[in-house]
């Protein structure tokens, strides 16, 4: 068969249902072998960036492994940013890209790139078919390298003459390639349930390693069963219900709360799983590791000891790591009633808090979150990118499943959401998804409302707009400069409704807080009804500060909010 009806087959087969792109010259076959064996859905998208962002915000909430397809030349040079965002955030993604002929590549022919050493920085594995009869077998390792360990993206090049050859292949006797599983070491486990026991303010740090694992159940039995208060990372947000009990906050520089800080510096161990201690997390790291013990739980083994050498590592995955940390401690009998550090936790989550029920204009951040919260319930899918509305989102906005609250968290690309949230919506056609966006970033990959438009994918966009680049400007004050982060030049800047309404999709802009909840209600009604995305911009105030970013959490030890905040 040709071979890249055989690649289909391998697609359809690892559970490939939808795939994003747009064709070119040199990835015409593979398209031509969807065309005729059917099966896969297909997103034209407006841009290949575009294509890798819907990819990773299915992957995201599916879990299964996203595919995005491109063309030759800058096609695939499009697709880094997608690529290392992945990478960054352990999202199992696979890009196609078509490639010249291969007796054309060192010709400098017509979008002749070198993509495959331009990708490796920024994949698991990036490689070059160079021989027909091996695409179905490099498309099979590439799903069982993206879905293994630490989970992350794949590039795959395919030239043109490559792609046009026959090879022989027998789909009905083939199968995904197996995924192995990382289990704990038992004397690891047994310490670590001793060092727990011995502890007297023990947390558990969640990061996005117990979402990906799918661990959420086993995190909350773990901790309901030895009585040990749950904080998040932002990659974990979602991975613990925070109405619970036991939920005491983020820790963190920019996105945390002030009584998650506070929990955090009067504890005495962390059990941290599936967390990389990223910088914005940790700040300064002798305050940050001070005179507390350290367990490091992740799946990849060169994670632990990157940033700091634990007290005791455990290599493994997180769900089996909780299963048999769980079950050990059933065996000896344990079991915890909330004890004094459970009580002080929540007296910190009663005290510190950060007020959000400004009735101001112009409308102050922290009150578009409070109606967020109220309005949209648990099952409601959020994609949220960078900037100061990560803050605020980290800070003030609600997860209580996983894969619910989803981010950019270490890349950061500025325009994610829009083709995040088609990807998501695509996953998950029944939920209710939201794009919480900023006014300058919205208009990075603003072209993907087209392909929702076009293929009837409804979502509803939220935009604080402070006309400016608001984090960028706060940082900014520290230069002693205020340089190029205005992007107002008229009554609106951008008047982003009419470009909603440019692409065929709807919006409405608000200045009163009171009219915050009434806009969102016809938002999900109207992005219903029409199956296009609709936006509700909300113009905050243009001076608009997070608490100042700094250096170590041990500035925020005595952190008293911004007067923007009281």
């Amino acid at each position: 068969m040709p071979a890249m009806e055989a690649v289909v087959h391998v697609l359809k087969s690892e559970g490939v249902d939808v795939a994003f792109g747009c064709p070119g010259a040199a990835i015409l076959p593979l398209y031509k072998a969807m065309e005729r064996l059917g099966g896969i859905e297909h997103l034209i998208v407006r841009h290949e960036e575009g294509a890798t962002h819907m990819a990773d915000g299915w992957a995201r909430t599916n879990g299964r492994v996203g595919v995005a397809i491109g063309t030759s030349g800058p096609a695939g040079t499009n697709m880094i940013t997608g690529l290392y965002t992945a990478i960054a955030d352990s999202i199992p993604m696979i890009c196609v890209t078509g490639q010249a002929a291969s007796a054309k590549l060192h010709q400098e022919a017509f979008q002749a790139v070198d993509i495959v050493e331009i990708a490796k920085p920024v994949t698991k594995w990036a490689v070059q078919i160079k021989e027909a009869a091996q695409a179905p077998w490099i498309f099979r390792e590439a799903f069982r390298i993206a879905r293994s360990g630490r989970p992350g993206p794949v590039l795959i090049d395919i030239p043109v003459d490559v792609a046009k050859q026959e090879i022989a292949y027998d789909p009905s006797i083939d199968a995904p390639l197996p995924v192995s599983e990382v289990r704990p070491h038992p004397p690891r486990v047994e310490r670590a349930l001793d060092m727990l026991l011995a502890a007297e303010r023990p947390i558990i740090l969640s990061g996005g390693g117990v979402i990906l694992a799918d661990a959420a159940p086993e995190l909350a039995e773990l901790a309901e069963l030895l009585q040990i208060p749950v904080q998040a990372t932002l990659m974990g947000k979602g991975s613990f219900d925070e109405d619970h009990p036991l939920y005491c906050g983020m820790t963190g520089i920019q996105t945390s709360q002030r009584y998650g800080n506070a929990s955090f510096l009067e504890s005495d161990l962390v059990l941290a799983l599936g967390a990389r201690f990223g910088d914005r997390h940790t700040g300064t790291l002798d305050v940050y590791r001070g005179e507390r013990t350290f367990i490091h739980v992740d799946i990849e083994p060169t994670q632990i000891g990157r940033v700091f050498g634990p007290d005791l590592g455990i290599v493994s995955d997180t769900r089996l790591f909780l299963r048999a940390l769980t079950g050990l401690a059933r065996e000896r009998g344990v079991s915890r009633t909330p004890g004094p550090w459970v009580a002080r936790v929540q007296e910190l989550r009663r005290t510190l808090t950060r007020r959000e029920d400004f009735d101001d204009i112009p409308i102050k951040a922290p009150r578009v979150y409070k109606e967020i919260n109220e309005f949209f319930d648990d099952e409601t899918y959020f994609v949220t990118a960078i900037g100061l509305y990560q803050i605020w989102g980290g800070q003030h906005q609600k997860a209580g499943k996983p894969r619910r609250y989803q981010v950019c968290g270490q890349a950061g690309p500025l325009g994610w959401e829009i083709p995040a949230a088609i990807g998501v919506k695509k996953a998950r056609p029944e939920a209710t998804v939201v794009g919480v966006v900023g006014d300058y970033g919205f208009q990075f990959l603003v072209e993907e409302l087209a392909v929702a438009a076009q293929y009837d994918v409804p979502f509803v966009l939220v935009m604080l707009n402070n006309e400016y680049l608001g984090l960028i400007r706060q940082a900014s004050l520290g230069y002693a400069m205020n340089y190029e982060v205005d992007i107002h030049y008229d009554e609106f800047g951008s008047d982003n409704v009419k470009i909603m309404e440019a692409y065929g999709c709807a919006g409405t802009r608000v200045s009163d807080p009171a009219q915050i909840r009434p806009s969102l209600e016809w938002a999900a009604k109207e992005a219903q009804r029409t199956s296009r995305p609709v936006l509700v911009e909300i113009m905050i105030e243009r001076e608009a500060n997070t608490p100042h970013s700094v250096s170590s959490i041990d500035a925020v030890r005595e952190f008293e909010p911004l007067p923007e905040q009281v």
